[in-house]
């Protein structure tokens, strides 16, 4: 189940229990003659610890983390900031596969225009609408190092949050837009593109690069590594 997807569904349980409290309660308190105002009143309390303590209950099974749990401004001294200021090829290939000039070719090929340019899709956001970038947490950057992060690791969402102090739904709605940006650029960019070589001596030189790491691959001009997905 999607992530977001389930925390709506809790969300809205949590908002029919409490009505249900308050509806039993309510109708308690109707049995009341007014002299009795005093235990009418405490059964309202009654139903609001028990709406308290189920709440209590089920955020011990939330595995999630919050705000105050995370670095305070994900603009600022973070994980993920302090890898994109190092400027370092070694770094930015181990974590996201793309050494810093190819990742700042795709931010000039159209990732950053397209950030700045499309509103992030969500139910309470039009989608013809001004993106509001005064509010987001990252500048265009940010999600291309997420997505990047998500396609070249293991490591499950809760560490991510963490490497760039993100709350989880925001985290899934940068990956996601993040992802359908990364793509359709991707598609206009001749350097992603997959051809055939134009001649045998062509071939035979992208062959010798491919010889030179893959001894066995003889008759092949390019390869491709294998994405680092959870099982």
């Amino acid at each position: 189940m999607d992530f977001d997807v389930y925390l709506l569904l809790e969300m809205s349980q949590d908002l029919e229990d409490e009505e249900e409290d308050w509806e039993q309660a309510a109708a308690s308190a109707k049995c009341f003659v007014s002299g009795e105002v005093w235990q009418a009143a405490c059964i309202l309390l009654r139903a609001d610890e028990a709406r308290r303590l189920r709440a209590e209950r089920r955020n011990r099974t939330r595995l999630y983390l919050c705000r105050p749990q995370l670095l305070r401004n994900p603009c600022f001294d973070t994980p993920w900031q302090a890898l994109h200021a190092s400027g370092n090829d070694r770094a930015f290939i181990t974590t996201m596969g793309f050494d810093v000039a190819t990742f700042s070719a795709i931010i000039e090929a159209g990732f950053g225009a397209a950030w700045a340019a499309t509103p992030i899709p969500r139910d309470d956001v039009a989608p013809a609408g001004k993106p509001r970038l005064g509010v987001h947490s990252l500048d265009a950057a940010g999600p291309l190092g997420l997505a990047l992060h998500y396609l070249n690791s293991t490591m499950r969402e809760i560490s991510l949050q963490q490497i760039f102090a993100l709350i989880p739904t925001t985290v899934s709605h940068y990956i996601t837009f993040g992802l359908r940006i990364l793509l359709g650029v991707l598609r206009r960019m001749s350097d992603a593109k997959i051809q055939w070589p134009g001649s045998v001596e062509e071939f035979q030189a992208l062959n010798n690069l491919i010889v030179q790491r893959h001894p066995r691959l003889t008759r092949a001009f390019a390869s491709i590594d294998g994405l680092n997905l959870p099982a």
